[in-house]
């Protein structure tokens, strides 16, 4: 099988930019990173800003035309045709506190001329890399979805009992989020639910088949545009949660395998109702709900 490096027209050069940021990551976390906090506890780290510099620089040498939007405030030549969504270090609070799940993200989109400046274009190319694990996800609109040269695809899994999925949650302001009921819900009606701190690798996941699928609330298009690519490209759907179209600026994502895309449809319609909820169970009833099954 081909290379994907050999496929790809933008996706190849993003990759050699992202493995430079990503050894530049390695670099930072093997000796360890001075934290601040911007916001309650939204970590910035030195890395953060190292690697957007790094890859602004090199995306302005090999794109000179092309828009960077970066999460650490690089904000260039928006008005231009194509425009990178950088996420110089997706999993900043994983990488300040020593655990290993973080990546580099870079989402290139197509802006034809005279489209709305509020409007999004299509989404063209991605990649996520992770720098401890070494893998390279990669893809490009029509071309496929790669992962170190190898292609693809999202998972079989028909039924949501049988899935595995993913979430996260907000890293300020968590009381306003509701999303611990999702999680309660869906734990309850799946394999299991994974909150591992990168959206971007959890979409990546989504796209290889690791996870069935993924939702989260309040992202930003530095955080979806390349994991929304790839698992369209594996196969998969990517939506609201009421199934409408995904865009950019969405405050919502739900990535699926497509099989397991109507019952997670289905709870968040129940849900958002205010119908369907399970009440959390005291210690006791837990308790004796165990004895129960045990004595069946």
């Amino acid at each position: 099988m081909r290379k994907a490096e050999k496929r790809f027209e933008f996706a190849h050069v993003a990759e050699g930019i992202a493995r430079q940021a990503g050894g530049l990551l390695r670099g930072f976390y093997e000796k360890g990173v001075t934290a601040e906090y911007k916001g309650d506890v939204d970590l910035v780290t030195e890395a953060d800003r190292a690697s957007e510099e790094l890859i602004v620089a090199r995306l302005k040498a090999a794109f000179p035309e092309h828009g960077i939007y970066g999460e650490e405030g690089t904000r260039d030549r928006l008005d231009g045709e194509y425009r990178w969504y950088v996420d110089p270090l997706d999993g900043t609070t994983n990488f300040a506190h020593g655990f290993p799940v973080f990546c580099v993200v870079l989402g290139l989109e197509r802006r034809p001329v005279g489209l709305a400046a509020d409007a999004d274009g299509e989404m063209v190319a991605g990649v996520i890399y992770d720098p401890l694990r070494d893998e390279m996800f990669a893809a490009e609109r029509g071309k496929g979805a790669w992962l170190n040269g190898r292609q693809i695809h999202v998972s079989k899994t028909a039924t949501l009992q049988e899935s595995l999925t993913g979430t996260g949650f907000p890293s300020h302001k968590r009381h306003d989020s509701p999303n611990v009921h999702f999680y309660q819900e869906i734990t309850l009606r799946s394999h299991g639910v994974r909150r591992a701190g990168s959206a971007a690798l959890d979409l990546a996941y989504v796209a290889c088949g690791r996870m069935d699928g993924y939702w989260e609330f309040n992202l930003n298009p530095w955080d979806t545009s390349a994991g929304y690519l790839l698992v369209e490209e594996a196969g998969g759907t990517v939506t609201h949660f009421d199934g409408g179209k995904f865009t950019l600026d969405s405050r919502e994502v739900l990535a699926t395998n497509g099989l397991i895309k109507r019952e997670l449809q289905h709870i968040f319609k129940e849900m958002f109702a205010g119908r369907g909820l399970e009440p959390i169970p005291t210690p006791a009833e837990f308790a004796r709900r165990r004895a129960e099954a045990a004595g069946k």
